[in-house]
């Protein structure tokens, strides 16, 4: 049963105080709960030891699919292999972070993968400083958090500037028009990136000026000029780029060939991205304690949750029996998609029937735990949760 404990005080002065106050936009504070998962020392190390464990296996899984051609299996778009490629052979740090979400880990209960957001994982304001906030504001030791998501982004950024000296330490951060959550995010990661030493801007993706031969730029509106950078980080899934724009693709594939710029997250992490990934882990790693058993069609006489190879937030989830009848569903827009069937476990729940899925970012090591609080399928009507160690 998950224990919360709730904080009467909003963090809204705290994050006000610590120059943080643009974060307190209507797209952000109504879904963070006042309400904190207690988790003892025990459990928060557990969560941090299962994430490192996982990216490992992830590593293996991802070399596996490589080395063996199977990126079909994966419903990897073929166009973007010549980068996944590349950018895994060529790899200096360039994936700057992911978010693991896991069930169990609360009353002793196993821990157990559910996928990994490699490429464009969210609730980094979240994670990263409201749930600090809100611990400071209500009078706790802010210390009493497996928390150190922001300082770990302003690591992983000076190590891109140690690592890749050829390169400016210019960076453009990309969203799609029209999400003001996705600029939330990202104001995080450039304040992180800024105090390791980048020159930061942005513009939205449909601004972007992308030359196969020069790079890619930003246009000046005050003068028309064009400003290079030769770092960009996207929060728009590759998938998406890969489906939806492929001569930008190619575009894309040949600016990193050629090493006119840095793109991140790398086109790897849609390896790790794919659903398809966990029936790799299974299949290389079986019966291992962090695994839930996952095959390409439905496992007879157990339980499952049907996952289409790249859904976001809960879309086109299904809960289904052993004998393939439906318990619950979400509708989506991804429907026509291969899918992978994992062994369904039920989420630790509070006492009003609330489920919560544990969120364990990672950013060279597990750096960030939080929780989403929802229905049995979590979707984008899911709260954010924070946590408090006692």
């Amino acid at each position: 049963m998950i224990k919360l404990k709730t904080l009467e005080n909003s963090p809204f002065q705290t994050l006000k105080e610590e120059g943080w106050k643009w974060m307190l936009g209507e797209d952000t504070l109504p879904y963070v709960t006042k309400d904190m998962v207690i988790v003892n020392e025990k459990t928060a190390e557990a969560y941090y030891d299962a994430a490192n464990e996982l990216y490992e296996m992830f590593i293996k899984a991802a070399e596996y699919v490589i080395k063996n051609d199977i990126y079909e299996e994966l419903g990897i778009p073929p166009i973007l292999v010549p980068l996944i490629k590349y950018s895994w052979e060529n790899d200096k740090g360039w994936h700057l972070y992911g978010r693991f979400d896991l069930g169990g880990g609360i009353d002793g209960k196993p821990i157990k993968l559910i996928e990994f957001n490699a490429d464009t994982a969210t609730c980094i304001p979240e994670t990263a400083i409201i749930q600090w906030a809100s611990l400071k504001a209500n009078g706790f030791n802010e210390t009493l958090q497996f928390n150190t998501l922001y300082e770990s982004f302003v690591a992983a950024f000076e190590s891109l500037i140690k690592e890749n000296p050829e390169y400016h330490p210019s960076l453009l951060i990309s969203t799609m028009s029209g999400f003001p959550e996705d600029d939330t995010n990202m104001e995080v990661l450039a304040e992180a990136a800024k105090e390791a030493g980048f020159e930061v801007d942005f513009e939205n993706i449909e601004k972007v000026d992308f030359s196969k031969s020069e790079g890619i730029f930003k246009q000046n509106p005050d003068n028309g000029s064009f400003i290079k950078y030769d770092y960009w980080f996207k929060l728009i899934p590759w998938e998406f780029i890969a489906w939806d724009e492929p001569e930008l693709c190619k575009i894309i594939t040949d600016i990193c060939l050629d090493k006119k710029a840095i793109v991140l997250n790398p086109a790897y992490t849609l390896l790790f991205q794919s659903k398809g990934i966990l029936k790799v882990l299974w299949d290389l790693f079986p019966n291992h304690p962090l695994l839930l058993e996952t095959k390409s069609s439905p496992i007879s006489g157990k339980n499952c949750i049907e996952k289409v190879m790249f859904g976001r937030e809960g879309a086109n989830v299904r809960v289904i029996t052993g004998n393939n009848e439906t318990i619950t569903f979400s509708g989506g827009e991804y429907a026509e998609q291969a899918k992978v069937y994992q062994k369904f476990i039920e989420f630790p729940m509070d006492e009003k029937g609330n489920y919560y899925q544990a969120g364990v970012f990672y950013v060279g090591e597990a750096c960030g735990l939080g929780f989403r609080k929802g229905g049995k399928i979590l979707d984008n009507t899911a709260q954010f949760c924070g946590h408090l160690i006692e």
